[in-house]
């Protein structure tokens, strides 16, 4: 008799194993010649060789199917270590999977144009309102490259500027005064990356998030790098992000050009960005609008309602000025 050990590396164990150990159980039923011990994210089995071969080479398929849709059912397992092909649950438009095993589509015609956008071009532009789904899709698109091995590496950068606030008043040491700010970019990948193997990404830097200041003097290499709420960032500071950009690395730039919470006395750094550099070869702009908003159905209405407003706001100042020019 021998002995295989077996690494879990690409998925979380709490998954794999299943919910008090159901999985490991069943795995274990299905192998009665096999001693299998698994503990943590290591799995030994103690049998003979012809029988251990075939354990470890279904153990790999089951690991690769649980990486790629976040879930890993009884049904599935039966059907791969019985030599079956598991019922087919992808879709071509799938980007990834989310912890739930759920797919993750892009919901609008414009979500799917940045996906064929990132595609096809290093440096992408996806520029519209609230709730369209800009940041949330390129979050994924930054997961599916992790996990398919075409990058080591995903950074996740937010200028730290909001309405009627300032760092220096909010409590807590640097970390704690930031992490706020960066809170969505949490939220997304906490969505598509089980607890476990997100938290080790995270310590082993595998995956970042910081604030846009901590980017300069950086190479970034062998990543895809997502600049989240660009029309905050001034002109420096969006070309000091572009400038960073390294081998086999793409860039994913989103915004919001109505939501601007700059001081009126500077220039959005991203809205200079689209006028310098559009056209050229390998940056593509993706534009969204009110028709890709995917949040509450009230969110649609109430971005029509302030566009209304700026409309008018705009006639009634343009008549003024008019009534002004005339008196003169």
């Amino acid at each position: 008799m021998i002995e295989k050990v077996i690494v879990l590396e690409d998925v979380d164990p709490i998954v794999f194993y299943g919910v008090n150990n159901t999985n490991m159980q069943l795995i274990k039923a299905l192998y009665p010649k096999l001693r299998i011990v698994a503990r943590g994210n290591v799995i030994k089995a103690l049998g003979e060789e012809e029988e251990l071969h075939a354990f470890e080479e279904n153990l790999i398929k089951l690991q690769a199917y649980c990486a790629e849709f976040n879930s890993l059912k009884e049904e599935v397992i039966i059907d791969i270590i019985k030599g079956n092909a598991p019922q087919a649950e992808k879709s071509g438009n799938v980007i990834v999977f989310s912890v739930t095993g759920k797919p993750i589509i892009p919901r609008s015609e414009n979500q799917y144009r940045l996906v064929e956008a990132f595609n096809s071009n290093d440096l992408t532009f996806a520029i519209g309102p609230a709730g369209s789904g800009k940041t949330y899709t390129a979050i994924a698109l930054a997961v599916r490259a992790l996990k398919n091995k075409e990058i080591r590496k995903i950074i996740l950068s937010r200028p730290a500027v909001e309405a009627g606030e300032k760092l220096g008043f909010l409590p807590g040491d640097m970390k704690e005064k930031i992490d706020p700010y960066l809170q969505p970019l949490y939220d997304a990948l906490q969505d598509m990356i089980p607890a476990a193997k997100l938290q080790e990404y995270m310590e082993s830097n595998v995956i970042q998030i910081a604030p846009l200041a901590f980017m300069r003097g950086r190479t970034l290499s062998d990543a895809v790098v997502i600049l989240d709420e660009a029309q905050n960032t001034t002109t420096q500071q969006i070309k000091m992000f572009l400038t960073r950009m390294g081998m086999n690395t793409k860039m994913i730039v989103t915004g919001d050009i109505t939501q601007i919470d700059l001081p009126a006395s500077q220039t959005s750094g991203l809205i200079q960005a689209l006028h310098i550099l559009r056209g050229v070869k390998g940056i593509s702009v993706v534009e969204m609008n009110k028709k890709d908003i995917v949040r509450h159905k009230l969110v649609e209405r109430i971005v029509e309602a302030y566009d209304r407003f700026d409309k008018e706001k705009k006639t009634v100042t343009k008549d003024n000025n008019n009534e002004s020019i005339n008196k003169d």
